[in-house]
């Protein structure tokens, strides 16, 4: 099986403008390593939670620039069987809770670019 092939889930990130930034310049393939305070990488499984906190949350924190971005990207599924969907709300609220340790290695399993898919 070539790694186009393997079968993926798309996952979404909801970022400010620094993080955006930082996985522009690392040509759309990856996310920058978490700061200190930051010990858990939170991708989501919905567009639409994504776009919630983008829209109403990001926008109004001076650290995200006041700007709100939702990327898209797929990752191996193989990769993320060893981590649980967390429910951190409504149904629609789920989540991956990579730890900052496992981010390298959850960057390597994402295939193809990620894409911006919606700004505020």
């Amino acid at each position: 099986m070539n790694e186009d092939a393997a079968e993926l889930i798309t996952l979404f990130r909801p970022v400010g403008a620094a993080e955006l930034e930082l996985v522009r310049q690392s040509g759309f393939t990856a996310f920058p390593p978490r700061l200190p305070s930051q010990p858990i990488f939170y991708p989501v499984l919905e567009e639409a939670y994504a776009t919630q906190i983008a829209r109403d949350w990001n926008t109004q924190d001076a650290r995200s620039g006041h700007a709100g971005f939702v990327l898209r990207f797929g990752v191996r599924s193989e990769f993320l069987s060893r981590y649980t969907v967390h429910q951190a709300g409504s149904k629609l609220h789920r989540e991956y809770w990579i730890p900052a340790e496992d981010l390298a290695e959850f960057n390597q399993n994402i295939v193809g670019k990620i894409e911006v898919v919606s700004k505020f």
